[in-house]
């Protein structure tokens, strides 16, 4: 990994890319039995050990990569910004790890200075995905500035709700933003942006040992359902590969799902993706 960034023959956006650890749902594509918090355990693990091990890596490919000119589309500044984020995130981790105070308060002004989207969301990113506490200060200036902007709100959302998991803290956040005055179930873009970032993308906060997550998620589908029956029949599929899960997922997840096939008044869209899981038992 230390030779993938550093090695100067390679542009950075090829580096960002090999970087970047896989996804927990696609390790999780790749077993045969799934144990969705031993997945999610080990990928942090391993996170933590990128960025604690390159740290002194990450420094030089912040410094020598993130840019305090005039915003530039073209491809080369493009990975240039997200190779400087990819490190500013690993650069955060190790913070956290070692209790150090500088790399988040340089994150956070980071933040304040950006001069595009992009460096000032890679940046928020950094601080909400190592879990740093300073990422409340920055979520709240995020809002402030761009709360009559939807789609940005949209991905201010969804990067909550897609946060790693620490102690099952992701679901209480989760039931916090869907209370919130910006949040709207009737809002298909916005259901997305909290929901379906919890439970489709979100697996080691999704699924739980105590099934919490199971039974909050049948509560939206089936509350989705009667408003819009398209979005709920997808959300309905994020359970489709319950049968691949370990005990005590599996039953649990069985057993949300059949609470959703039971409903009398479910919509034929939802009913067909419910009872095609169900079948596959």
């Amino acid at each position: 990994m230390r030779g993938v960034l550093r090695d100067s023959r390679l542009d950075a956006a090829f580096k960002e890319l090999v970087l970047t650890l896989p996804s927990e749902t696609y390790i999780a594509e790749q077993l045969d039995v799934v144990d969705p918090q031993r997945v999610h355990a080990v990928r942090e693990a391993m996170r933590e050990q990128l960025a604690t091990a390159l740290r002194a890596d990450w420094e030089w490919a912040y410094e020598h990569h993130h840019d305090t000119g005039a915003y530039r589309p073209d491809p080369t500044s493009t990975g240039r910004r997200a190779l400087a984020g990819l490190a500013l995130t690993h650069l955060c981790i190790a913070a956290r790890a070692s209790g150090d105070a500088v790399w988040p308060g340089r994150t956070l002004q980071r933040f304040k200075d950006a001069g595009n989207m992009t460096d000032r969301f890679n940046a928020l990113s950094a601080l909400v995905t190592s879990g740093h506490a300073l990422a409340a200060q920055a979520l709240a200036r995020f809002h402030a500035m761009f709360e009559h902007e939807p789609l940005v709100i949209d991905k201010w959302f969804a990067l909550q709700a897609g946060a790693s998991d620490r102690g099952g803290n992701v679901l209480p956040l989760v039931k916090q933003l869907v209370k919130h005055a910006d949040f709207s179930i009737k809002n298909p873009n916005r259901a997305r942006s909290v929901i379906f970032s919890y439970c489709n993308a979100n697996p080691g906060a999704f699924h739980r040992g105590d099934a919490a997550g199971y039974v909050w998620w049948s509560d939206r589908v089936i509350e989705l359902d009667a408003i819009n029956p398209q979005v709920a029949a997808r959300l309905a599929r994020a359970l489709d590969r319950w049968s691949k899960l370990a005990e005590p997922y599996r039953g649990a997840a069985r057993e949300a799902i059949a609470r959703v096939a039971a409903r009398p008044d479910l919509s034929k869209d939802t009913s067909e993706v419910v009872s095609r899981a169900l079948a596959a038992d």
